[in-house]
């Protein structure tokens, strides 16, 4: 199969070089500017194993059979001037923080064209074409509409280490990510901690498990199924250095993913007649460090 990867960051560069390595051919789709930087390889440091894996490198989509779409959320819309109207793909699967995207990509795209899907994982670029991934895992769930072109994609990235799955229920799929994403990114942004000193911090335990319940809440308001102490016992389990993107946007001066990740929850809250206080907070916190 044909991969485009639109994002080559942590992300994008752990499914990349994934795929390459398994024998797919895969384009990185980078800015213009930045073709030079960018080696025809990815550089992949994982506990899935460390290999150098072949990639083409380009400024617009290629024709592909799946154009992963890897940047973040604030960067999406000028990310998109290299897919004008997507024909030249088959399938779009989003792997951003958020939800909102979903919508916006199927008004743009068509609905049969884009695949929910989320990823969760910690995986950094340090710099072009050389990917860190630091989480022991990677999770990755896909909308059960794109079983039929990506059932062979998903079972090759099992077999390199990934966990996958394809969920029937798009709003457990897409809420399922926000209720764990969320509270981690929003408390250890507020916090300025990692998980494990969250969890050494009584306080702040305190209030990332709020998060978890309120957010559930609203997941749960707005048709997902999910078990909020379930979510809990994920966390509690997480390693402890491991540390979220918004928490390092914030801390080098990078625009976060505020919206993207917040926002859903409050205006669905509000839709819903919610109270979410110690979401608010948080959000509120993030918003004063990065004025």
């Amino acid at each position: 199969m044909q991969h485009a990867i639109l994002g080559a960051g942590g992300v994008g560069g752990l499914i990349g070089a994934s795929l390459a390595h398994s024998g797919e051919q895969v384009t990185l789709v980078v800015k213009g500017q930045a073709l030079g930087r960018y080696p025809n390889q990815l550089h992949l440091e994982s506990a899935f194993g460390k290999f150098d894996a072949p990639v083409r490198v380009g400024s617009e989509v290629p024709a592909a059979d799946v154009l992963w779409i890897t940047v973040k959320a604030t960067q999406l819309e000028p990310a998109l001037a290299s897919l004008p109207d997507g024909r030249q793909v088959r399938a779009i699967l989003p792997l951003l923080n958020g939800i909102d995207h979903v919508s916006f990509l199927r008004s743009r795209y068509g609905v049969e064209r884009v695949i929910p899907a989320t990823i969760s994982v910690e995986s950094e670029r340090v710099s072009p074409g050389h990917i860190v991934h630091r989480s022991p895992f990677a999770k990755l769930s896909v909308a059960s509409s794109g079983r039929k072109l990506l059932e062979g994609t998903l079972d090759q990235l099992q077999k390199i280490g990934f966990t996958c799955q394809f969920v029937d229920h798009e709003p457990t799929l897409m809420w399922t990510k926000l209720v764990f994403l969320a509270p981690l990114a929003l408390a250890s942004s507020a916090a300025g901690k990692t998980i494990g000193e969250m969890r050494a911090d009584l306080s702040w335990q305190q209030r990332l498990e709020s998060c978890v319940r309120e957010v559930c809440s609203v997941a749960i308001a707005e048709g997902a199924k999910l078990d909020a102490e379930a979510v809990i016992a994920t966390i509690r389990g997480l390693p402890g250095p491991m540390r979220s993107s918004m928490q390092k946007d914030v801390e080098q001066g990078r625009p976060p993913e505020l919206d993207a990740i917040g926002g859903p929850i409050l205006r669905a809250a509000e839709r819903h007649h919610l109270e979410v206080p110690i979401t608010r907070k948080l959000v509120e916190a993030v918003e004063r460090k990065i004025r």
